[in-house]
């Protein structure tokens, strides 16, 4: 395709280069969606991740959990896939979580319950790492919420005593996550393009 190669050679591809900020073309048009994407998606697409940057376009990584976008073929990309309504979606953001993690699942989360929230519910363990409430993709109404530490001793205490305590405006529920529901697994070309189409089948639904 001789226009996408001349569109190649004049964007100069900066993911061959060292990051230089927001001074190249994507940052200084009107939409940075018209921006074009360089050939080598594959390099381009596992980049988004290292660099969250809001000059890359598509690389916009939001709180509901952000798609990986488009991937070339033979390519393939890390992920965690998110199962719900018997739909399936990516959710990278869950990259972040270490596996060796200890995590329990937080159920019956109230709407008003946020990230920090949650974080703050359980802080007080010593070795708490993180905490993450997942949201309905479309609606964003609260649906559960992982909550990890790196001490099995600080999992267990938590789980015992934080059962059935107020989080919010609801007592929640608490359980051992079951690992397979944030486990990375690897996709490639054909499942990354049936994602895409089902997020844009879905995006204006709303629930």
């Amino acid at each position: 395709n001789s226009h996408y190669g001349q569109s190649q050679s004049s964007y100069d591809n900066p993911y061959h280069k060292p990051y230089a900020g927001p001074s190249y073309a994507a940052a200084g048009s009107s939409s940075g969606h018209s921006a074009p994407v360089p050939a080598n998606a594959y390099e381009y697409d596992v980049g988004i991740l290292a660099q969250q940057s809001v000059y890359v376009p598509g690389a916009m990584i939001d709180k509901r959990g952000g798609s990986g976008g488009k991937l070339a073929k033979g390519g393939k990309r890390t992920t965690v896939l998110r199962k719900g309504g018997g739909k399936v979606w990516e959710d990278q953001t869950l990259l972040e979580w270490n596996p060796s993690w200890f995590r329990l699942f937080v159920g019956d989360l109230s709407n008003d319950v946020s990230d920090d929230i949650l974080a703050n519910a359980f802080n007080k363990y010593t070795s708490f790492q993180k905490a993450r409430v997942i949201r309905d993709r479309l609606s964003q109404k609260a649906k559960y919420g992982f909550v990890a530490f790196s001490d099995p001793e600080d999992f267990l205490k938590a789980w015992k005593e934080m059962d059935g305590k107020y989080v919010g405006n609801r007592p929640v529920k608490l359980r051992r996550a079951d690992d397979t529901a944030i486990r990375p697994v690897e996709i490639g070309h054909r499942k990354a393009r049936q994602l895409e189409k089902d997020l844009k089948k879905n995006r204006h639904k709303p629930y």
